[in-house]
């Protein structure tokens, strides 16, 4: 256990796992606890936030968990006044939430399209606008929104609402880390790129390998210049670094995680 966020209170969205492994969020959760912090874990399925609170807890961290749906104001709004009313303050909004839909405009319904700016960039808006007064008020705090490589370039998928969202995510963040810096507040983004995680499986192995799951990773891990993709442990690592007091002077970035595809001209 290590003691680079001890006595921080953070909240993790997307903090469960949609499939057997580590999701980014779920690393991202564990990895807080085993720095010192206090976790607020949050995810829309209770089953999965349960199974990251267990791992925490068998480590000797400190973790509680809601059943939230991130993308609805009412329930972002009490998730905040319930962490506030546990531990009693806030200092890391990690929002990790994020769903994939492969589909360009024509074949993307209007539903599909309303519902993935909910999740993946609603989601962020609401979160910030009930957690920023809190930062505020106590003197400060940190931000980390995770987005994509996908919000910079073509990954050769065409998912427009996945792309439009996380291209949104990086403005939404600078936008935030200039308002706020005066006072104390740090927002930065993540840009992860081709990452073996559960969340990639069902959206993209029709995609990549024509369902057959070990085709597409073979694929995916061959685009990448390191030829293996990334896990969520690098993305947890370099969220707790911009968590930590490390990165005192680092607003407004965007951090990427990509073992080096966004480099390469093919």
């Amino acid at each position: 256990m290590g003691d680079r966020l001890k006595n921080k209170v953070a909240i993790v969205t997307g903090a469960g796992s949609v499939g057997p492994g580590w999701g980014n969020g779920k690393a991202t959760a564990v990895l807080f606890a085993r720095e010192g912090a206090k976790v607020l874990a949050l995810d829309i399925s209770l089953a999965a936030v349960e199974e990251t609170k267990s791992i925490i807890g068998r480590e000797g961290g400190i973790c509680s968990i809601m059943k939230v749906d991130v993308s609805k104001s009412e329930e972002v709004k009490a998730m905040v006044d319930q962490c506030l009313k546990t531990y009693g303050r806030i200092d890391i909004l990690h929002n990790n939430v994020g769903i994939v839909v492969v589909g360009g405009p024509v074949e993307v319904s209007e539903e599909t399209w309303d519902r993935v700016m909910a999740v993946n960039l609603k989601s962020m808006y609401l979160t910030c606008k009930f957690v920023l007064p809190h930062m505020e008020k106590q003197g400060g705090g940190v931000i980390t929104n995770i987005s994509s490589i996908a919000g910079i370039r073509y990954t050769g998928v065409p998912y427009v609402t996945y792309s439009t969202t996380k291209a949104g995510i990086l403005g939404f963040t600078q936008s935030i880390a200039l308002q706020y810096a005066e006072k104390n507040i740090r927002a930065n983004s993540i840009l992860p790129g081709l990452m073996n995680t559960p969340m990639i499986v069902e959206p993209l192995k029709g995609v990549y390998g024509g369902g057959d799951v070990q085709r597409m990773n073979e694929v995916r891990n061959q685009q990448c210049p390191t030829k293996k993709m990334g896990d969520a442990w690098d993305v947890a690592h370099a969220a707790l670094f911009l968590a930590s007091d490390d990165a005192k002077y680092i607003t407004g970035a965007q951090i990427v995680v990509d073992g080096g595809i966004t480099c390469k001209y093919v």
